[in-house]
């Protein structure tokens, strides 16, 4: 996800006397990765950083308190892409094409929000995947529309009423003094009720913003693609992989946690790409392998402790069926090709 968010919230608790250092460390994150706001850091580390700062300040509506008190402008170019939209339609257009730059997460259907009109009322419906007991991604997510329309049309009626699926979080009183608006909880969807003029006669925002607009956008179709290119499900799974080679066999339920998604979900998406998840864990330990011994730093069994392997005897099995030689007798080819 967008380091700018994780950031803005570690600064905000600092502000309210937890200490910069503890949050950091239980995190797992570091201040240069946080640096600049659009570098991606881990999901499992925000989620980290925000029971940590929870924690320190005995706060539980401390994320909700800082996304109604910050600009979303201010951590992310999304911010600035939504200020310059023509209307509230395209501003939504526009948070679900470039709704990656903030976290990779699970949806119920291709769109992270719809804006769905019955009955005469119109509501924003969120389709995020709520695994039990979390409600910090929707509440955060509802607070910011409210707080931004708030912020950017004062006197003007946006949130109308709130319907959230989880039960009352610890911090429940907290909602009517922060949304001001009726709350309903355990309800059937995640959705946000407004006002309909803002599809009707007050559907258009401030004009002029057309070439702002198109500045913000070509920024972001170049951070969208650089994503795209180096965010791909296999390469994710790799990155999230290396670092936990060692430990030998791996959870793909606890690795599909840490990604931010169901186990069903990553497993589709590596299908999708044409490969499944025990092949890639044995594609990296073969690619590790020949790093390892390549660089003649290790020895045969320190290479099979690194690489998760309990018995050098298997590393040296599965050495002979990626390589179709032993480990000593693949160094002594490479370094009969080195002589010659």
């Amino acid at each position: 996800m967008a380091a700018g968010f994780a950031a803005a919230l570690l600064d905000y608790a600092v502000d309210r006397g937890a200490p910069r250092a503890a949050l950091l460390t239980a995190s797992g994150l570091t201040d240069t990765q946080l640096t600049d706001q659009d570098n991606r850091i881990p999901v499992a580390g925000y989620q980290a950083l925000i029971g940590a700062a929870i924690e320190a300040t005995g706060d539980t509506a401390l994320l909700l308190r800082h996304t109604f008190d910050t600009r979303l402008e201010t951590m992310s170019i999304i911010g600035q892409i939504v200020h310059s939209s023509a209307s509230l339609r395209h501003s939504i257009e526009q948070l679900n094409r470039y709704v990656r730059l903030v976290a990779e997460v699970e949806l119920h259907g291709p769109d992270r929000f719809e804006l769905r009109e019955r009955g005469g009322e119109v509501w924003i419906v969120d389709h995020l995947v709520v695994p039990p007991g979390d409600y910090f991604g929707i509440e955060a997510s509802f607070a910011r529309f409210v707080s931004e329309f708030r912020r950017g049309f004062p006197g003007h009626p946006f949130a109308l009423a709130l319907d959230v699926t989880y039960p009352p979080p610890p911090h429940a009183a907290a909602y009517a003094a922060l949304f001001r608006v009726p709350v309903r909880f355990n309800a059937p969807r995640n959705a946000l009720r407004i006002d309909p003029i803002w599809i009707t006669s007050k559907s258009e925002f401030e004009p002029g913003n057309a070439y702002a607009f198109g500045l913000f956008t070509r920024h972001a179709d170049a951070l969208l693609a650089e994503v795209t290119s180096a965010s791909g499900t296999r390469a994710r799974v790799e990155a999230a992989i290396l670092p936990r080679l060692h430990e030998g066999s791996l959870s793909m339920d606890a690795l599909a946690r840490d990604m931010g998604m169901s186990r069903q979900t990553l497993y589709r998406r590596l299908r999708d790409e044409g490969v499944t998840f025990a092949e890639i864990h044995d594609a990296l330990r073969h690619r590790m392998a020949l790093d390892y011994l390549g660089a003649r730093k290790v020895s045969v069994n320190e290479a099979a402790y690194l690489l998760g392997f309990s018995e050098a005897s298997s590393f040296v099995r599965a050495f002979r069926r990626w390589t179709g030689a032993s480990p000593t007798g693949w160094l002594r080819g490479t370094e009969g090709e080195a002589a010659g």
